[in-house]
C-alpha cells in the first residue's frame, strides 16, 4: 500500500524527516484490527469527512449515537448506523454509492483517536466504509474530557448558512481548544484533528483564519492533501451545548522565516447548527503538549 503522495513527500523532503514518516507509515495498514474494533464500539462521537459530489465542496460532519452505532463488521469494513441528517451538507454524499470518504474517532476519556479512510456505501440503516487505509494516532494536543452525558431532548436547530463568519462565530473558533480538519488529495481523503490552548486559531476576518501547525508525527498526510488539492472542510463544536460550525474553502501552508509553519483557512461558506449534538462533556484537561498562545 502507498501511504504517501508527492505532496507528501514534498513536504517530508522539504523538512527533511522522509526516514521519520517512513517508519511511521509502517503503523498504516488496510484492516481493522480487533483492538481498533474494541475502540470504535466505545465510542459515541464519529467525524465524517467527504467532498459533495454535486458541488465539490469538502466538508467535515459530526455524527452520534449510544456506543455501538460504529462498529467493525470485519476487518475491511466498518458499519455506521445512523444517516447523516438531510440538511447536512455530506448528505448527498453520504448517500452516493463510492464516496471516497475519511473518518476520525476521537476520544477525550483516554486522549485517543482512530483513522479509517476508504469508499462508503448506503445501507438501509446508514452507511459502510470499506477500508482502505487504518491507523492509529498519538495523544498530543488532544484535550482530556473525563466524561459525557447524552442529553435527552435536545434536537437540532435550523442550520445558519453563511458566506461570512459573524462576530459571534469569531468569537466561538477563538474560544475553541479542538477542531477537525477533512481534506482532498490523490491519496483520498483524510480527517484530521488539530488541538491547542484557546486562541491556538485565530480568526484575522470573516473568511480568514489561521493556525500554527504543530510538530506531529512528520507524516504530513492533511498537509500533504493541501498540497495537492486546496479544498478543505473544518467543523468545530462547543462540547457542552452540542453546537457545531462547520467550514468549506481553501487552505495553503505557509513557512515563516524561522521555519515556523501555519495554515491560512479561506471560507466559502459556513454552516452553524445549535444543539446539533445530543453530547455534553465535562470540562477540559489541557493536553500537556499543547505550546503556550502565541500573538
Amino acid at each position: 500500500m502507498d501511504v504517501y503522495h508527492e505532496g507528501a513527500r514534498a513536504l517530508q523532503d522539504r523538512l527533511g524527516v522522509r526516514d521519520t514518516a517512513d517508519h511511521v507509515g509502517r503503523m498504516v495498514g488496510e484492516g481493522v484490527r480487533p483492538v481498533a474494533a474494541a475502540f470504535l464500539e466505545l465510542q459515541p462521537l464519529l467525524v465524517l469527512g467527504a467532498a459533495d459530489p454535486a458541488a465539490g465542496r469538502v466538508w467535515a460532519s459530526p455524527l452520534t449515537g449510544a456506543p455501538g452505532f460504529v462498529r467493525a463488521t470485519d476487518p475491511h469494513h466498518m458499519s455506521v448506523t445512523g444517516a447523516v441528517r438531510p440538511d447536512d451538507p455530506l448528505a448527498r454524499a453520504s448517500a452516493t454509492l463510492g464516496t471516497p470518504v475519511g473518518t476520525i474517532a476521537l476520544d477525550p476519556r483516554t486522549r485517543r483517536r482512530m483513522r479509517l479512510n476508504g469508499r462508503l456505501r448506503p445501507t438501509a440503516r446508514g452507511f459502510a466504509v470499506t477500508a482502505e487505509k487504518v491507523f492509529s494516532n498519538c495523544p498530543k494536543y488532544i484535550q482530556r474530557r473525563h466524561s459525557y452525558e447524552m442529553v435527552d431532548g435536545r434536537t437540532p436547530g435550523r442550520p445558519r448558512v453563511g458566506t461570512e463568519l459573524t462576530d459571534r462565530q469569531r468569537e466561538f473558533i477563538t474560544a475553541a481548544d479542538t477542531f477537525f480538519l477533512a481534506t482532498v488529495g490523490p491519496g483520498g481523503v483524510e480527517v484530521s484533528h488539530r488541538g491547542g490552548n484557546p486562541g491556538f486559531v485565530r480568526s484575522a476576518s470573516p473568511r480568514e483564519l489561521a493556525w500554527r501547525d504543530y510538530p506531529g508525527n512528520n507524516m504530513f498526510l492533511t498537509l500533504g492533501n493541501i498540497e495537492a488539492d486546496p479544498r478543505a472542510g473544518l467543523l468545530f463544536l462547543d462540547w457542552t451545548t452540542g453546537t457545531t460550525l462547520q467550514l468549506t474553502g481553501e487552505a495553503r501552508t505557509v513557512f515563516g522565516p524561522d521555519g515556523e509553519r501555519g495554515v491560512r483557512f479561506t471560507a466559502g461558506e459556513a454552516v452553524e447548527t445549535e444543539t446539533a449534538l445530543p453530547l455534553r462533556w465535562s470540562a477540559p484537561e489541557y493536553s500537556p503538549a499543547n505550546p503556550p498562545r502565541s500573538d
